[in-house]
């Protein structure tokens, strides 16, 4: 089963306002290493030049540690681990990351949204972001993907509303 989000445009052609996540995932696919292909630039990433990727790994249900590392320009690794559960919303692909200590873990603003909003069927190319559009990430099992799915699942982000102009393309040695 295909579980790309097709978002309903009007009747003007133009992409609904809400953004939505993907219907099912399965957890236990989604989890181990992701590179990432592309990215909205952001304030907690601004050191990183190269090779960024992300791992994620089932502790117990519902629990899974993050671990994402990159290169910094002079070659320095950088990692920071966190914690994703699920939404009280109960809906599969709408996960919420803390990166911060855990003893912060009751305050509402340690976690962030994480949503999967684009996932093909074998699990190899996601895209991730959350439902303010100022976050997204294009993230593949492998460290480059082709041109042409690339595009389309760009243009699927492009209906959802989010401005694809914005991605930089990570680069990966």
């Amino acid at each position: 089963m295909l579980l790309t989000v097709w978002v309903a445009c009007n009747a003007n052609g133009q992409p609904s306002t809400e953004v939505k996540s993907i219907d099912q995932i399965e957890i236990a696919r989604y989890m181990g290493s992701w590179y990432e292909i592309a990215k909205f630039p952001n304030w907690f990433q601004r050191k990183c030049a190269q090779n960024t990727q992300a791992t994620y790994q089932l502790l117990k249900p519902p629990q899974i540690q993050v671990l994402n590392q990159c290169q910094t320009a002079n070659g320095e690794v950088i990692q920071a681990i966190g914690m994703a559960r699920p939404r009280v919303n109960g809906l599969p692909a709408q996960l919420e990351v803390r990166f911060a200590p855990s003893w912060m873990g009751w305050l509402p603003f340690a976690w962030g949204d994480y949503w999967v909003l684009d996932l093909d069927a074998d699990y190899q190319l996601a895209a991730v972001g959350d439902p303010t559009r100022n976050y997204l990430w294009v993230l593949s099992r492998t460290s480059k993907i082709s041109e042409v799915s690339y595009a389309a699942l760009t243009q699927r982000l492009s209906l959802m509303g989010f401005d694809i102009k914005r991605l930089e393309k990570t680069t990966q040695n």
